[in-house]
């Protein structure tokens, strides 16, 4: 190694000598000591790294006390900050699973904070002082909402499926179509679930085809449930054919075999006034007589992560029996916002427009777009200017595995070009204190306002003139 970057080598401070010159500041702007020391040894390696590449001492940019002190101070804010944290969801997916899925209203938000500060009568009755069931608080409205007979809450629908297969069907067979056996997310597959609850897989159709012989050619001696699954996060077009839900009920009872059917999304609202068409309802399968329906909280129903089971009381109560109920059951933060979110459905339109999932996707595109204006007139001149800053109309995707090609209209904020193409302006917001999670779209980064909430809007201007002015300075 030359001599002089040796000298530089051995000039680098100590991690304790960096933390005397920055610790006083750093603490008093709230930052904890662990995340001070994380920022100090990582801003001294990139220091190293620096000048293991340096081939020129003319061209060393310096790491004096000046320079490393600001190598921190840019690296403490993400260090300091908690690793799950709140983003702004400028994405355009409603539904986002990377992101959380559904916000919750402040009804829930405000119901879990008070369960969560004390006791609460989780499993107590207050009428005689007895020992109660957590599935209580929920069970009603569940029931009033859905028309069912009887509801259980777990902690999500793949453990609903799960519990549902291992209690009705375990050592059995269970028939569904080929073009049913959908892969959920985290490439969890039907036919696995299927296999780990111990219920045998009796395909039957094809995957464009399926027909109401084909169901019962398949019923026999050995036969638990028929089931269907919402084929959520696709579509089958063209010559394709399948059994709608009254028609296998029908089957159902004619060979004395219950119905399953897997919604998945858990929507309880009709979208086809918002133009959005084919997402199944819970009333409605329960009306068709399907003996057990199981559906996502955390989806279009606004909640909480859970699993909802509803149907036959008799099936309900032996599911509720099973003993791996207890390792799939719904801890008391989930149960006070599912059922703060469930009490605002018996509020009718009132109460759903507090649900902030449902209340994007009704949104009108023009007043979307009159948000989208509103934030590009918050950015800083020298932004609109460098970024090429400009209102375009977009499309907005439910996402949460519903409505995989009804798109949604929408407005975005537009941001780069050909001449600046905005990756670099896109990774700077995603690494920002509060994130802000966009779309590149040829070459242009779009910020699409129906996901964000208005209350963000101000937010979300300052994270992309904070961002700008980084790279600027870069």
């Amino acid at each position: 190694m030359e001599s002089w970057k040796q000298e530089l080598f051995r000039a680098l401070p100590k991690v304790d000598e960096v933390l005397g010159w920055i610790e006083p500041q750093s603490l008093a702007a709230g930052f904890p000591r662990w995340a001070l020391l994380d920022a100090v040894r990582e801003a001294l390696e990139r220091r190293r790294e620096e000048l293991s590449r340096l081939v020129d001492p003319a061209a060393d940019p310096g790491g004096g006390r000046e320079q490393l002190t600001a190598a921190v101070f840019e690296i403490l804010p993400v260090r300091g900050l908690p690793h799950l944290r709140p983003v702004i969801n400028a994405s355009g997916i409603i539904v986002h699973t990377n992101l959380g899925r559904s916000p919750l209203a402040e009804e829930a938000i405000g119901q879990i904070g008070r369960i969560a500060r004390g006791y609460s009568n989780l499993e107590y009755t207050l009428e005689d002082g007895g020992r109660g069931s957590r599935q209580d608080h929920c069970e009603g409205l569940l029931r009033r909402i859905t028309g069912a007979e009887a509801a259980l809450a777990v902690n999500n629908n793949a453990a609903a499926v799960f519990l549902c297969l291992n209690t009705l069907a375990e050592g059995r067979e269970v028939v569904v179509s080929r073009g049913q056996l959908v892969e959920i997310g985290g490439s969890f597959r039907i036919p696995d679930v299927m296999r780990k609850s111990g219920a045998l897989l009796r395909e039957v159709g094809t995957t464009n085809k399926t027909r109401p012989s084909d169901y019962r050619d398949a019923v026999g001696p050995s036969t638990a449930l028929l089931m269907r699954v919402h084929t959520s996060n696709f579509r089958v077009v063209g010559f394709t054919a399948a059994v709608d839900l009254p028609e296998l009920v029908a089957i159902g009872r004619d060979a004395g075999v219950p119905v399953l059917d897997d919604l998945g999304s858990g929507c309880l609202v009709d979208l086809s006034p918002f133009g959005l068409s084919g997402e199944p309802t819970v009333q409605d399968a329960v009306a068709a007589g399907a003996d057990v329906v199981t559906f996502s909280g955390d989806k279009l129903l606004g909640a909480p992560q859970a699993g909802m089971i509803v149907g036959r009381r008799d099936l309900i109560g032996r599911v509720r029996a099973n003993p791996l109920h207890r390792a799939m059951r719904i801890d008391k933060l989930t149960l006070a916002g599912l059922e703060a979110t469930l009490r605002l459905y018996l509020d009718g339109e009132r109460g759903r427009a507090r649900i902030p999932a449902l209340r994007m996707i009704a949104e009108p595109a023009a007043a979307v777009r009159q948000r989208a204006r509103r934030a590009l007139r918050r950015l800083l001149p020298e932004t609109r200017a460098r970024w090429s800053a400009a209102v375009v109309s977009s499309t907005c995707q439910v996402g949460g595995g519903a409505l995989p090609v009804e798109p949604l209209p929408s407005a975005a904020l537009a941001l780069g070009g050909p001449e600046r193409p905005a990756h670099r302006l896109e990774e700077a917001l995603r690494r920002a204190p509060l994130p802000v999670i966009g779309r590149v779209q040829e070459g242009r980064l779009l910020l699409d306002l129906r996901t964000v909430e208005e209350s963000q809007v101000a937010a979300l201007a300052a994270a992309v003139d904070d961002a700008s002015r980084l790279l600027g300075s870069a």
